[in-house]
Parts: C-alpha cells; sequence; structure tokens
C-alpha cells in the first residue's frame, strides 16, 4: 500500500487529492494536510467584502468531506520536509503541527511515499510596515479580502464608511496592491468595482470618491503582461478595456506604484520613475505580497537542504527553466510541464505553491532599483487543471510504477476562463468574462500578441455576472463531492 500525502485543502490541493483518492480507491492511501478546518471558494471572498454574500456562503468543513471520500484529514500545519528520512530509515516523512484546539501546536511525523506540495501562498503583509494582517489588529491600517474572515471584517469596515457617506461625510477609498511586488491583481480589480457598485446602489456613490493603485505598468496588465482579446468582434488590447471601465465608473487610478508604507489614513508610494508620493484615504483594500509559507527541508543528518527544494521566495522548485536569464530571452518553454521536484521525483508541487521560472510581465524597476511589476499569477483555473494533472501522475506512478508517464499541464500551453465581478445583482450585476490561451504568452508560437485571438475573447455585462453566480455554486458544489462532481471541469 502506497501513501500519498498532499500538503494544502485550497483549490490545488483539494482537487490533487480528491482526483487521487478516486483513481487509487482504497489499495492506497491517501492524506491532506492544512491548518484550516474550512475550505473557502476564495473567489466570492470579494462578495462577502462589501456584504453582498455571508461568510457561510462561501466556506463548508473539511471533515465531513473528506471522511466520506476515505481520505485521511490532518488539521495541521506542515512545517518541514525530510526527502531522505532519518539516519537508519531512509523512509521520506514531514513534520507537521496540529492546529486543532483540543491539541494545538503538538507535532507528529506523516511518511509518504509521494507527496505534493499545495500549501498555497504565505500573505506576506509583512513587507509592507503598517500593512496589516487583514484582520484590523493594532499596527495594520487597511482590509483584506484574501481570507473569508478577512472579507467578513472588511464589510464591516466598508459599511462604517457607506454611514459616514449617508450622513453627508465625504469619504475616500483606496482599492489595489499593497507592494510592487504583489500578484492578484484580479481580486482587488472585482473588488473596487463591487464597491462602487454597491455605492450606487445605496444612493452614496457621489459621496464617495474612489481610487485604484497598481504595481502594474499599464491598466489591465493583470501579471500577465496584458493581452490582446477579441470583443464585439474587433481586436482590442486589455489596457483600453480596462481603462474604458474604470473611465466610465469615474474610478481614478495610479499605476507602476509601489506601496512602501501605510499609516493611519495615508499611504507612501514609489512610482516607476523614481518620485515618491502620498495618498490619503478613510477606507483602503490592499493585496499583500505573497510568498512561500516557510517550508524547511532537511537531510538525514539534520543538515538544512531547504535551498535545494526550495526558491529563494519560498515556493518550490519544479521542472522550470530557472536560468533562463535576461527578459529578452525567456521563451514559454521555461515554465514547468509535470511540477515534478528535479532533485526528488516523488515530490510534486501544485497551484500557487510551485516556483514560476521568471516574470510574464515585463521586468520592471525604478531609478532606485525598486522592482514594481506583478508577479504571476497562478490561481483559479490553473491551479485545478495543474494539480489534476499532478494527481494523474502520482497515481499512475503508484499503480504502474516510476517509468509511468507524466501528466503535463505548462501554463504555456494552457488556455484559461476568468470572470471578473464588478458588482453583484439579479438584473443589474456585470461581469467581464474572459477566456485567455495560453495563460503564458508564446511570441515563437503567436508573434506579436503571444497569444491566440481566436481563443483569447472577452465581454462585460450582465450574462457575465450570471456566469460568475453559476460558477459559485457549480465549484462548490464540484469541491463537496457530490454526486457527478468529477464531470465539472476545473
Amino acid at each position: 500500500m502506497a501513501r500519498l500525502v498532499v500538503m494544502g485543502g485550497g483549490v490545488s490541493g483539494h482537487t490533487a487529492a480528491t482526483f487521487a483518492k478516486k483513481w487509487l480507491g482504497d489499495e492506497h492511501e491517501v492524506f491532506v494536510v492544512t491548518p484550516n478546518s474550512q475550505w473557502n471558494w476564495i473567489p466570492s471572498n470579494i462578495w462577502v467584502g462589501v456584504g453582498a454574500m455571508n461568510k457561510k456562503d462561501v466556506i463548508f468543513p473539511l471533515a465531513p468531506v473528506y471522511s466520506k471520500a476515505g481520505i485521511e484529514y490532518k488539521q495541521a500545519l506542515a512545517v518541514s520536509i525530510h526527502p531522505n528520512g532519518k539516519e537508519g530509515d531512509g523512509t521520506p516523512y514531514i513534520t507537521i503541527q496540529s492546529t486543532k484546539e483540543d491539541n494545538q501546536g503538538e507535532t507528529e511525523e506523516l511518511h509518504y511515499d509521494y507527496l505534493i506540495n499545495a500549501t498555497g501562498p504565505k500573505l506576506n503583509f509583512d513587507a509592507t510596515p503598517g500593512l496589516g494582517n487583514g484582520k484590523g489588529d493594532i499596527g495594520g491600517h487597511t482590509v483584506s479580502v484574501c481570507t473569508a474572515d478577512h472579507a467578513v471584517h472588511a464589510n464591516l469596515e466598508l459599511q462604517q464608511i457607506f454611514e459616514k457617506a449617508k450622513q453627508g461625510q465625504r469619504q475616500k477609498i483606496l482599492v489595489g496592491t499593497g507592494h510592487g511586488m504583489c500578484t492578484c491583481q484580479g481580486a482587488a480589480f472585482e473588488y473596487i468595482f463591487n464597491i462602487e457598485h454597491e455605492a450606487k446602489k445605496a444612493g452614496i456613490r457621489d459621496m464617495i470618491d474612489i481610487k485604484w493603485i497598481s504595481n502594474e505598468s499599464f491598466l489591465g496588465d493583470f501579471g500577465m503582461g496584458g493581452l490582446h482579446m477579441k470583443v464585439g468582434g474587433y481586436v482590442v488590447s486589455s489596457k483600453l478595456f480596462a481603462e474604458s471601465l474604470y473611465a466610465e465608473r469615474d474610478v481614478e487610478w495610479i499605476i507602476g506604484a509601489h506601496t512602501s508604507k501605510v499609516e493611519d489614513g495615508k499611504i507612501e508610494y514609489e512610482l516607476l520613475d523614481g518620485t515618491m508620493h502620498e495618498e490619503t484615504f478613510d477606507f483602503a483594500m490592499l493585496i499583500p505580497p505573497f510568498s512561500g509559507v516557510g517550508l524547511k527541508a532537511f537531510d538525514k543528518d539534520g543538515s538544512d537542504i531547504t535551498e535545494t527544494l526550495f526558491a529563494p521566495n519560498g515556493f518550490m522548485k519544479v521542472d522550470a527553466n530557472y536560468n533562463a536569464g535576461a527578459y529578452k530571452d525567456w521563451k514559454a518553454s521555461d515554465w514547468p510541464k509535470t511540477y515534478q521536484n528535479p532533485d526528488f521525483d516523488n515530490i510534486f508541487a501544485c497551484g500557487i505553491a510551485f516556483a514560476p521560472p521568471h516574470l510574464i510581465s515585463k521586468p520592471m524597476s525604478s531609478p532606485n532599483g525598486t522592482p514594481i511589476n506583478p508577479t504571476p499569477p497562478r490561481t483559479g483555473m490553473p491551479a485545478g487543471i495543474i494539480g489534476k494533472a499532478v494527481a494523474h501522475s502520482v497515481c499512475d506512478r503508484i499503480k504502474d510504477g516510476k517509468n509511468a508517464h507524466l501528466h503535463e499541464a505548462s501554463m504555456a500551453e494552457m488556455g484559461a476562463a476568468c470572470v471578473a465581478s464588478a458588482g453583484k445583482g439579479g438584473l443589474d450585476g456585470t461581469a467581464a468574462a474572459m477566456t485567455v490561451y495560453p495563460v503564458v504568452p508564446d511570441f515563437d508560437k503567436y508573434p506579436g500578441t503571444g497569444r491566440d485571438t481566436d481563443y483569447t475573447f472577452g465581454e462585460i455585462g450582465l450574462a457575465g455576472h450570471w456566469i460568475k453566480h453559476i460558477l459559485h455554486h457549480m465549484f462548490i458544489y464540484k469541491a463537496k463531492l457530490k454526486p457527478g462532481w468529477t464531470l465539472i471541469p476545473e
């Protein structure tokens, strides 16, 4: 009997674990180690953050689902990986630390035959002084929608702003990225337009100034270097698409910005031209940068081999070209295909946990040497597709031996669909529905744009909102392993 251990129970880890158990059956073991007791459909946190949904609408307990599926569930934090085992015992294992209330902090060694790292990111609030932790604790001056609890807190703060606006006090809202190397501009994009939509519904839009701040060098970059897409039969740039929406909704923008410090009601930021500026606010939601969760790795003699398994940013090394060099030499083929660690063939990574070879957007720095550019997105549909492919590879190796074919899911050969809400409402909601192919542009195959414009297109409107609303229910249904869940695509 072989044992697969999946570290992380988010979109990618949950997908990998549930498919692996379905394919392996009772002949082999599947363990999930995650510090969270609840599964969170993160794309809908933005609706919780404006009060359009409740927390209970975006989460559910993991234990009953895993019990039903026959998956062993450990509510714990993965602390370290020991890929060569101990002296005298070469069985690889991980060290975990319980996060359950009744035995919090207790450590345990969990051996594995195959390991999938799907730990996701650490929300690195500390990278920007004063950014906080998304929960309103002392020392933080902004909110977040990165978790369901963060989103609940964000809505409480936002409603206070709305109340002040209703009382005739003009309010200033700032939304975007809280550091020069953030990703997830898409979540901030959705949140700012949902705030604008809710303010309009509440009849206070004229009392609220809304401003966007981002590390993107142009609106519509989204960490993907922007894109050209078909809209209404015409090929337009995402820059034009985004600028038109911001102008239409009367949302001002600051781009190419690195937020360097946050104080009560004020941020300091540096622009790509090297100049320093300040911006005031009454309410700010700034996405923090991501880093690896801080996993360590040790050899059998106890020596630290973290640098062997992980890149400097804490994400796990996989079959990518990490020596691609300068931007002019970057190629789509640099991106990983199998997500297998190059030093340990029984370790894989998926979702945000894998280290990308380089940016997708063009690297930018200010004259002061400050990097100001979005880092690559690896969430949503790509995370699910990669998780499923990695699970397939592991299952084939368990059943057919170590020479079994590894399944591939390169982001440079993968299409993705994205539905970005611009306001929730059955009759007045809007969302931008887009498809991108491929996610990582391939300028050799598609000169000029890097993508196939026949499969890269977008529209914004009420239909897009209903697609996002349906996807919310469909993916929670799938994650709960309801009948027919495998028929719903990632």
